[in-house]
């Protein structure tokens, strides 16, 4: 009777038209609510007849091609705050077959070394597939399905790895347009938290090449912190790799989009908590002479942002430690912000930050102000010779036609 009400369920119907098989769709719907009581209630084992049927079903069901996303176009448009998301028509049946399938695939009664003829590498790929639904509802059951795979059918654990990052690599380089990329990150930070140390080769070029890239396509607002989450798992478990990955995120630093370089900058200070001062060190220029361009942004929200990096007291110690190198780097805009920045509250933070320096070391801030006033003073002197160059070549450019 089981496998019966199985076939019976196979069949598909069209729910776009909600006036065609109303009764049929009915009976389908309270089949499959069967179905599932059945798994739940732990009746009998599942024999391995009954495991070809099972799939057969779920493939029926839950395998489609998926609707035509947006062009890349629309993408840059699409803003999933404002815009609802398009709902999958067939979701009153859609649902109860995926929770069909997580109720087997938890089920004690299913045993992974004879399940794992059915739900194979294929299963596993055209499941992955189906991450690309536009429907939110879709894409939360699946990541729950394919974590609780991940966690049972061991054997597909390197392969899941592998699919996963061919969809981020598809992401980054050819089309910057997937709609399950959050879900995915938020899977991978869960494996990431088990992965032993020290951490393998396969894993760290993982985070180079998938991760950290990652951080490039224009719309990672969308998916930023489950991918924080996953980068700052990986310096948390090996303090070495923070120069790998702090280098990796200056490297896709955005010039032209603020609301990215906020998200930035708080990715930065978490990482800046597990890392020590020797990766620190090897770092600190680069990085203060792109925090220097932060500070005096006339986005307020950027230069504020930057500048809570110093109510952090691990990063204030290590700036205390390598002041030398630091405050000639971002003095500048320190000043600058004083001076004219049309916001209050950045120049209130600004001259915390300035006290803050000046109580480490009086000497260093004094040396800083000469030199800067030296630099201020040469720059009229600097613009009138620059003038007068260009006067010059004017000149001789007319001479010579």
């Amino acid at each position: 009777l089981f496998v019966k009400k199985l076939h019976l369920v196979s069949f598909t119907f069209d729910f776009n038209d909600a006036t065609k098989n109303v009764r049929e769709k009915e009976i389908k719907r309270q089949t499959l609510l069967e179905l599932v009581d059945y798994v739940n209630s732990g009746q009998g084992k599942f024999g391995e007849a009954i495991y070809e049927d099972i799939v057969f079903m779920l493939s029926n069901n839950l395998f489609r091609t998926l609707p035509p996303g947006r062009s890349s176009i629309e993408n840059e448009m699409f803003d999933p705050e404002e815009e609802e998301p398009t709902l999958e028509p067939a979701w009153p049946h859609l649902q109860i077959v995926y929770e069909f399938l997580l109720r087997y695939i938890v089920s004690e009664d299913t045993e992974a070394k004879v399940a794992r003829k059915y739900i194979d590498q294929r299963f596993v790929l055209k499941l992955l597939d189906l991450f690309d639904s536009e429907d939110p509802r879709e894409r939360d059951y699946l990541k729950t399905i394919l974590h609780r795979i991940y966690g049972k059918f061991m054997m597909h654990r390197p392969y899941i790895r592998k699919s996963i990052n061919n969809i981020f690599y598809r992401f980054i380089f050819e089309f910057e347009r997937h709609n399950g990329i959050a879900e995915l990150l938020e899977i991978l930070g869960s494996i990431i938290n088990g992965f032993a140390l020290p951490l393998k080769e396969e894993h760290k070029v993982f985070l180079v090449k998938c991760l950290i890239p990652l951080h490039k396509p224009k719309c990672v607002s969308i998916y930023h912190q489950p991918l924080s989450y996953c980068v700052t798992q990986f310096v948390e478990k090996d303090p070495k790799l923070a120069d790998v990955v702090l280098k990796g995120l200056l490297k896709y630093w955005p010039l032209t989009n603020s609301q990215k370089e906020v998200l930035f900058l708080g990715e930065l200070e978490e990482i800046l908590e597990f890392t020590q001062s020797t990766e620190f060190r090897k770092i600190m220029k680069t990085m203060f002479t792109v925090l220097g361009r932060c500070l005096k942004s006339s986005h307020f929200q950027v230069a504020e942002r930057a500048l809570f990096l110093w109510n952090n007291d691990y990063v204030v110690s290590m700036i205390a430690q390598n002041k030398e190198t630091v405050l000639p780097i971002i003095f500048s805009a320190l000043e600058s912000n004083s001076r004219n920045h049309w916001n209050a509250a950045v120049h209130g933070l600004t001259c915390n930050v300035r006290k803050m320096f000046i109580d480490m070391d009086k000497g260093l801030w004094d040396k800083c102000l000469a030199e800067y006033e030296e630099t201020q003073s040469a720059k009229p002197g600097k613009t009138i010779a620059r003038k007068k160059d260009w006067e010059r070549l004017e000149q001789q450019a007319k001479n010579a036609t």
